[in-house]
């Protein structure tokens, strides 16, 4: 990753071409938003859009065939990737991403085909394997929020990709100590919290929109995390070890309410740093 870096930041015309090159391999084709996020991080909005013109054709050709997530994630982190650029806030940044999950939800809704594959599919698998209590209807109008959450953390995880790419270049190391920093303030917290238990009732908004509520708190659990190992100088196992029960459904909810307790106690300043 950092030889991508050092070939894309040396020149437009790298960029560029890294762009087209990499937008055309499925797959691969999720690090084109990347590029596009990195050389607006370093070199900002105008440097980004002459770049992005560029990364655009291949994701917009993957998308006439089907395939519009890295169209949509290239948007979604050009716009991140600036908005970092300007506040320097991770808190913000996360809170902005949930633009992109609600605007995937809202594009899902609006081409309800781009499913149907998937659900005549699932209704074959339920029928073939006599599955009983499934209701598609249910699935169907959850799956666009489902699709959105996912958008959504992946646009992060990019985001955070660029962020380190830019760091191992122009500041080593200075991506771990900014992740280990990202907190979510009290206010914040209680926004969040108030905007899910308003989600759970599922009458102002969405029920499933406390998916998206809850994903600043979940990468801030997770920075809480880092941040703990970094301070007590502890073995890269126990981090192996986290995401290991990360996988586990309780440990994501143990993590989400260990930073809405961090939002008031700041765990990692009462940490003191062995000798």
């Amino acid at each position: 990753m950092r030889g991508l870096a050092e070939y894309v930041m040396s020149g437009r015309r790298q960029a560029v071409t890294a762009a087209l090159l990499i937008g055309i391999i499925p797959l691969v084709n999720l690090l084109s938003p990347v590029i596009t996020g990195l050389v607006m991080l370093r070199k900002g909005p105008k440097e980004a859009l002459a770049v992005m013109t560029w990364a655009i054709l291949p994701l917009a050709g993957w998308a006439w065939v089907g395939d519009i997530v890295p169209l949509i994630l290239l948007i979604g982190i050009a716009g991140l990737a600036f908005l970092l650029r300007e506040t320097e806030s991770w808190e913000f940044t996360l809170l902005a991403s949930i633009a992109v999950g609600v605007s995937v939800e809202v594009y899902m809704r609006l081409q309800p085909e781009l499913l149907n594959v998937l659900f005549q599919q699932m209704d074959a698998y339920l029928q073939a394997n006599n599955v009983q209590g499934v209701s598609l209807d249910d699935v169907r109008r959850v799956m666009p929020t489902v699709f959105g959450a996912v958008y959504m953390f992946l646009a992060v995880m990019l985001l955070i990709l660029t962020r380190w790419m830019q760091a191992a270049l122009y500041n080593p190391g200075g991506f771990r100590q900014e992740f280990h920093q990202l907190r979510i303030e009290q206010k914040v917290t209680l926004l969040l919290i108030v905007l899910m238990l308003i989600a759970n009732f599922g009458v102002v908004l969405p029920q499933g929109w406390v998916l998206y509520f809850v994903m600043p708190l979940l990468f801030s659990g997770i920075a809480l995390v880092h941040g703990v190992v970094g301070r007590r100088q502890l073995s890269s196992m126990w981090l192996l070890a986290f995401y290991a029960l990360l996988m586990l459904p309780p440990a994501l909810q143990i993590v989400v309410f260990a930073a809405i307790i961090d939002s008031w106690y700041n765990f990692r300043a009462r940490i003191q740093t062995p000798v």
